[in-house]
């Protein structure tokens, strides 16, 4: 599953690290992954980052940073929320071009009152004003950074930079052997700043390889979405020569598995796929997806759990359905193999059910 959350009573510092090793993140009390994001009606890959602490040599970019924020006082003690704080937080929420949460509570807590994680807080003054903070949760040998906000006043201060470093260093000095940043995403630039904190021991986890690898290997045929869509093109163009009909969709509710009202249900969740022949009302067709995990062709049948109003329908995008997937036909590892597969069937007059 590309998308999956999991709601812990409590959690240990060993139960954060294994959570952080398999590219996982807090919200709120609960906790959660995903391997793709939908910004603008444009699906991007989201790909996880952690930085190996113990074998950075130097952080020179933090040194820079301190002699020019030399004025300020920096606290790190346990995480609490205060007017303060959350007057900073909607403060910083003017000045950004993404959806930030709904309050600093919101996002520590969500619906909750109790803090199942081991959470500090950074903060950042400039005197006796609060001028920036930063959250970040500890495990056994781990940390992973949950937010900063600053004041937009300060922004020569590369204050967000500043937060995040200073978390770094914290962590080196506390002897942690990772530092989870969350993701970058390939083709967004928005989290691109995250790649130049600790470059020399920055890793990504690998959908494909499922292993944790440097920054440095990092090129465009690593963007799982990239390579979902290259793939079911090259389907689509030997589905052409065959004259199956098919279209290819972005799925419009890849992330529902991540919604509490559908916890459980364990919901179909590839971001892109072909649509097998012509659509009719009602009825959810075989379509073909790629794994990117496995690197082959899969064509599956799903079921209907909900059906759209016609008008939440995007171009490009299928929304009809929300979908289950109700059987896994068969698998192939390249396009002609997989379109033989289907053309084989038509003429048999067989039925993929």
């Amino acid at each position: 599953m590309f998308a999956q959350v999991h709601y812990p009573e409590s959690l240990s510092g060993e139960e954060l690290d294994e959570y952080l090793f398999k590219g996982w993140f807090r919200n709120g009390q609960r906790i959660f992954t995903t391997n793709f994001l939908n910004f603008d009606q444009k699906i991007y890959s989201a790909v996880w980052l952690r930085i190996h602490l113990q074998s950075i040599k130097s952080i020179h970019a933090l040194d820079k940073l301190a002699k020019r924020n030399s004025r300020f006082k920096i606290t790190i003690q346990p995480a609490s929320i205060t007017p303060e704080k959350e007057a900073l937080f909607e403060q910083y929420k003017t000045g950004v071009d993404f959806t930030a949460s709904q309050s600093l509570h919101t996002l520590l807590f969500g619906d909750s009152t109790v803090d199942i994680y081991n959470t500090l807080e950074l903060l950042i003054h400039d005197g006796n004003k609060l001028i920036g903070v930063g959250y970040f949760d500890t495990g056994k040998d781990c940390a992973a950074g949950i937010t900063s906000f600053y004041d937009h006043a300060y922004k020569k201060n590369s204050l967000g930079k500043y937060i995040i470093m200073q978390k770094i260093k914290y962590c080196i000095d506390q002897q942690y052997s990772y530092f989870y940043p969350g993701y970058f995403v390939p083709n967004y630039p928005a989290f691109d700043y995250k790649l130049s904190i600790g470059t020399e021991t920055l890793e990504y986890l690998s959908l494909s390889k499922n292993t944790w690898v440097s920054i440095q290997a990092f090129v465009t045929n690593e963007d799982p979405f990239q390579v979902m869509l290259k793939k079911l093109k090259e389907f689509q163009s030997v589905c052409a020569n065959y004259g199956i009909e098919q279209q290819i969709y972005q799925y419009s509710f890849f992330e529902a598995n991540i919604i509490p009202s559908l916890r459980g249900l364990h919901l179909f969740d590839f971001p892109v796929f072909v649509y097998l022949f012509s659509e009719q009302e009602d009825v959810v067709n075989p379509m073909v997806v790629f794994d990117v995990v496995n690197q082959c062709y899969h064509l599956i049948e799903c079921r209907s759990i909900w059906k759209a109003d016609e008008s939440i329908q995007e171009e490009g995008f299928y929304s009809s359905h929300l979908l289950k997937m109700e059987k896994h036909i068969c698998s192939a590892l390249t396009a002609t193999e997989m379109s033989t597969i289907i053309m084989r069937s038509i003429e048999e007059s067989s039925t993929f059910r």
